[in-house]
């Protein structure tokens, strides 16, 4: 299997999302995620600014968009966003005005069922509505209110329902992160464990690069 490495570039500043990005491609990562705060803090430059810095990575926005979402997709396409994301929770007519967008933009989205309280049958639905990828998420505030969640455990039956590619997002170690590739995921998606330092959005190991060019050997031989 050819998986697809991203790395989510969660911090809150341009200079620290490219300085991340740029050691990010060197060790080997396939994509670029222009993570939530980093869209909070910067939105359409910082995804211009990577765009720019590596256009020929593929960049993925987390817009986790709940309405509007036709017009988001296209500010973000415009940007040179290759990919964005839209909410599972949303009402379908924003999941279809994505894929509608996003055909137009020669761009493709991403559906986060993070909260679905049916989870696989929700992904399935988004699969039908035409999106092009499924993120199994546990939230920041869900794991941190409800000790022992995991993204790991809707997994499988998310893969079950949809033939669509499919990530695993949440709280995940680098090691349980690798394993989401053994379980069917064909996306591995390093972020915040590797980029959050405390309570703080920066890269918590000072050797970056080298932290990430392993991790990346790593899911290489894994796979």
């Amino acid at each position: 299997m050819d998986a697809k490495i991203q790395i989510s570039l969660d911090v809150t500043t341009i200079d620290e999302a490219l300085a991340l990005a740029q050691a990010a491609v060197s060790a080997g990562v396939d994509w670029l995620e222009a993570g939530t705060p980093l869209i909070l803090a910067e939105g359409l430059h910082g995804v211009r600014a990577l765009h720019r810095a590596h256009p020929d990575v593929p960049l993925v926005v987390d817009l986790k968009t709940m309405d509007g979402a036709g017009l988001e997709a296209e500010m973000m396409f415009q940007a040179g966003g290759d990919m964005v994301v839209v909410m599972g929770q949303a009402h379908d007519a924003s999941i279809i005005e994505q894929v509608e967008m996003a055909r137009r933009c020669n761009g493709q989205v991403m559906c986060d069922v993070m909260l679905c309280p049916d989870k696989p049958g929700r992904a399935r639905q988004a699969q039908d509505m035409g999106v092009d990828y499924i993120i199994v998420h546990t939230g920041f505030d869900e794991r941190n209110m409800i000790p022992g969640l995991s993204p790991l455990d809707d997994l499988p039956a998310v893969l079950d329902a949809v033939d669509i590619p499919v990530q695993a997002v949440g709280g995940l170690s680098v090691e349980q992160a690798i394993q989401t590739l053994s379980m069917g995921a064909e996306i591995v998606v390093f972020g915040a464990p590797l980029v959050i330092s405390g309570t703080e959005f920066r890269a918590a190991d000072p050797d970056f690069e080298k932290q990430l060019a392993e991790i990346v050997q790593q899911v290489r031989l894994a796979v």
